[in-house]
């Protein structure tokens, strides 16, 4: 038994050391990413949005599922662009290029979630804007 706690608690270590390495990214990330913060800004928007406006749980769900992925593209942006810098930084087409498709599919998932917050926010601010 004692060779399995010993393993238990190795992986223990393991588990919150690969935490550690999680929180250190996301302090890199919006610690020297503009755009970062603007996107966590705009989430933080929507959150307030949607305690004043009640929305349903649903709602909810598709809001932190829209800005997640936002997040995270804007994180496997920021990656790849670190990572390409490292191997090789001078100027390269390829690399470029690269570079160029990651920053589409973070301009992807914010417009995706820009519409979502219109969809959801739009119908009930007019609501509220009419009551007054």
């Amino acid at each position: 038994m004692a060779e399995t706690d010993l393993s238990m608690d190795e992986a223990a270590k393991g588990l919150i050391k690969s935490f550690g390495n999680a929180f250190k990214g996301l302090w890199i990330l919006f610690s020297t990413q503009r755009n970062a913060i603007i996107h966590l800004c705009f989430m933080g928007l929507a959150v307030i949005l949607g305690v004043l406006l009640k929305i349903s749980f649903t709602e909810w769900a598709i809001i932190v599922l829209s800005s997640g992925m936002v997040i995270a593209a804007e994180s496997f942006n920021t990656a790849l662009e670190k990572l390409s810098d490292t191997v090789h930084p001078e100027r390269n087409e390829g690399i470029g290029s690269a570079k160029d498709i990651a920053a589409g599919s973070v301009l992807i998932t914010a417009i995706a979630a820009l519409v979502v917050g219109i969809i959801i926010f739009i119908p009930k601010l007019y609501l509220w804007i009419s009551s007054i």
